[in-house]
């Protein structure tokens, strides 16, 4: 027999979640898994049995109980974005962001659509971008290739078989990763935890020729931001040790100079002061004449120390940790001088300080090689299973 095109609306149910319950008091006690889209991420594609939150009796009036099986596919919101595909391995409730997608399994395997549904990008869907949403139309009309029942199964058996292995590999691989990233800390833990002779504890203020908090908004407004100029450096613009430039967040020359003393130089170190502590980079060649941002502290060291050995103290986990318990802020932690200045650090002489850095620079070097290698591979498995899912919804698998 040979396989039929239809449209999802023709094969399936599909239907949008309940309107989240707005008040407490339908979550006490609550029993019966309600799924949001952050469930959705949380898996990202595969089976969900756990929600973060669950409505009692009085929560589950008048919404409509999802069944098992059914496959949840966001519609709206940035996560809509990110092709989070889950089939529901219990019976619960929906946000009104999930589309509810409901096979009758009389013609079509929820799995084998399942399957299906991960080569669908909803990007392609989208007509704008600035506001992502999916109507159910736009759902229901997504046409899917319909083999006879026994040959989904096969092929879904089959997937199952190789996505299995995939995925143990894939596995394998992320730990192998995970564990080149942590070799570089573990040995900056046991640089500080065995201190040799010379080594002295003193409070980070000792050492700081110069520290500034960034301008606040009484001295940059949002309509000195321009389209093009001298970048400012927020914490969103420190990513992995390094500064980059973002968006329009541009001041241009007049305002530079009108705020000079905040201009950064080279062999300044700038530190997020609120967010994620730790995050901190050295200002080189290339980002000197920068400005320094509002969320971000501009340091200045002494002659006495290494710029990048220091750079290496305020990056490690104990520091970021201590940082974190010590930053001020309800809601988001938050930096300031007198926090930063009487931080206890361990310095050496500052010969060892540079024979530390010129160890770790090797070391540092061969860990990102790992990391290429390790980060290439999971490409390729992403890359592997596009393949087999385009064999498997053509006919040829």
């Amino acid at each position: 027999m040979t396989w039929q095109r239809k449209k999802l609306g023709e094969v399936c149910v599909v239907g949008a979640g309940n309107s989240a319950p707005q008040k407490m008091e339908f979550f006490v006690d609550g029993k019966y898994p309600f799924f949001r889209t952050s469930d959705v991420g949380a898996i990202h594609l595969g089976e969900i049995l756990e929600a973060a939150d669950h409505l009692n009796d009085k929560g589950i009036k008048n919404l409509r109980l999802v069944k098992k099986g059914t496959i949840l596919f966001p519609k709206s919101g940035a996560s809509t974005f990110l092709d989070h595909r889950v089939i529901m391995g219990v019976d619960g409730y929906v946000s009104s962001h999930l589309a509810t997608i409901a096979t009758d399994e009389r013609i079509l395997d929820s799995r084998f659509l399942f399957y299906f549904l991960q080569g669908i990008r909803a990007r392609d869907l989208i007509q704008d971008h600035g506001y992502p949403s999916l109507n159910l139309p736009v759902i229901s009309g997504i046409q899917i290739p319909l083999p006879p029942l026994p040959d989904q199964l096969r092929i879904v058996k089959t997937l199952d078989s190789i996505f299995e292995k995939v995925s143990l590999a894939k596995q394998n691989v992320e730990k192998n990763l995970q564990n080149s990233r942590e070799l570089f800390e573990s040995y900056l833990q046991k640089i500080f935890a065995n201190p040799g002779q010379g080594w002295e504890e003193i409070d980070f203020g000792d050492i700081i020729l110069e520290v500034r908090t960034g301008p606040f908004g009484s001295a940059l407004h949002k309509s000195d931001y321009v389209e093009e100029g001298v970048p400012v450096i927020n914490p969103q613009n420190i990513v992995d040790g390094t500064i980059l430039p973002r968006g329009k967040t541009n001041v241009s020359e007049a305002t530079k100079r009108r705020l000079s003393q905040y201009v950064l130089r080279k062999n300044d170190i700038i530190l997020a002061r609120r967010g994620e502590m730790g995050r901190c980079a050295l200002v080189t060649n290339k980002e000197a004449g920068w400005l320094c941002g509002t969320g971000s502290l501009l340091i200045r060291l002494k002659s006495e120390a290494d710029v990048r050995f220091l750079l290496l103290v305020l990056q490690s986990a104990r520091v970021s940790e201590e940082l974190e318990e010590k930053a001020i802020g309800a809601t988001m932690s938050n930096l300031n001088q007198g926090i930063l200045n009487s931080l206890k650090i361990v310095l050496p002489p500052f010969a060892v300080q540079c024979s530390i850095v010129t160890k770790l620079d090797a070391l540092s070097a061969e860990t990102k090689k790992l990391e290429a290698v390790y980060t290439q591979k999971l490409a390729d498995f992403e890359e592997l299973k596009k393949s087999v899912l385009n064999k498997a919804f053509s006919g040829e698998l």
